[in-house]
């Protein structure tokens, strides 16, 4: 007659592979995800700039890493939208036309008009003082010139006053697309200027909210697109321009 024991032994065994197995997957899913959010701040930052091949070996000694590993992180910032894979070249960092910045800040304009036209008003207090603190956050890393802190703060400040809504699959959309735009960003980010902008621009919209001014919060959101998607088409202008010169004097 048996005792069980064994079988309750293996169950335990089974129990305890399946627990190991969760916890790699867990450290793996953790490791992708930090890679993968340095290898963003790079690209909006103007580190990496479109075109810019992202090559596996030097990415696994940067970060230490397995080629199996490396290759999922390649795949999440495809899915992100900030690379692409190319025949014969591999990953490069997502370079867009003209027509693709145009439609993708004119999907944008759709999406976070909508959600601003949803916000109730006049906001919240407690969403105000959330809003204010990100904002100080935002403005003290301007202050120190950390553009990865400035970074985190302007994509914190944009995610709470869309989550006012209350409607989380807009959210998800609108925050879709903003990650999609992180490459076109690069032309912007870097400029003392252009962060000044923003600067005044967040803390227009906040007032914008404070009063209930449902026509100035929908205005000043269209408005805050426009300065990094005209700053990406000149820039991508100018480069057309030098490279049909360049074309020019090969073929003298």
């Amino acid at each position: 007659m048996s005792t069980g024991k064994p079988a309750r032994g293996r169950v335990r065994a089974k129990t305890q592979v399946k627990a190991k197995a969760a916890t790699r997957d867990r450290n793996l899913e953790k490791v992708v995800s930090g890679v993968v959010a340095t290898l963003e701040e790079d690209i909006v930052l103007g580190y990496l700039h479109p075109r810019v091949r992202l090559v596996e070996d030097e990415l696994r000694a940067r970060f230490g890493l397995k080629r199996h590993v490396v290759r999922q992180v390649l795949l999440e910032l495809e899915r992100m939208g900030l690379v692409e894979r190319r025949k014969n070249v591999g990953a490069i960092v997502k370079s867009h036309t003209e027509d693709e910045v145009m439609n993708l800040y004119a999907v944008r304009e759709i999406l976070e008009t909508s959600a601003a036209q949803r916000i109730p008003l006049p906001l919240a207090p407690e969403h105000l003082e959330q809003l204010e603190a990100i904002q100080s956050a935002h403005d003290a890393a301007i202050a120190q010139g950390d553009l990865r802190a400035v970074f985190h703060a302007n994509v914190a400040f944009h995610r709470a006053i869309f989550a006012a809504t209350g409607n989380p699959e807009l959210v998800a959309l609108i925050n879709s697309f903003a990650q999609r735009t992180n490459a076109i960003r690069t032309s912007s980010t870097v400029y003392p200027d252009h962060l000044e902008s923003v600067h005044r621009e967040h803390w227009a919209i906040i007032e914008a909210l404070r009063a209930g001014d449902r026509e100035r919060v929908v205005d000043l959101f269209r408005r805050h697109l426009i300065p990094a998607r005209d700053n990406y088409i000149r820039r991508y202008r100018a480069l057309a321009g030098d490279r049909a010169s360049q074309d020019r004097q090969r073929a003298a």
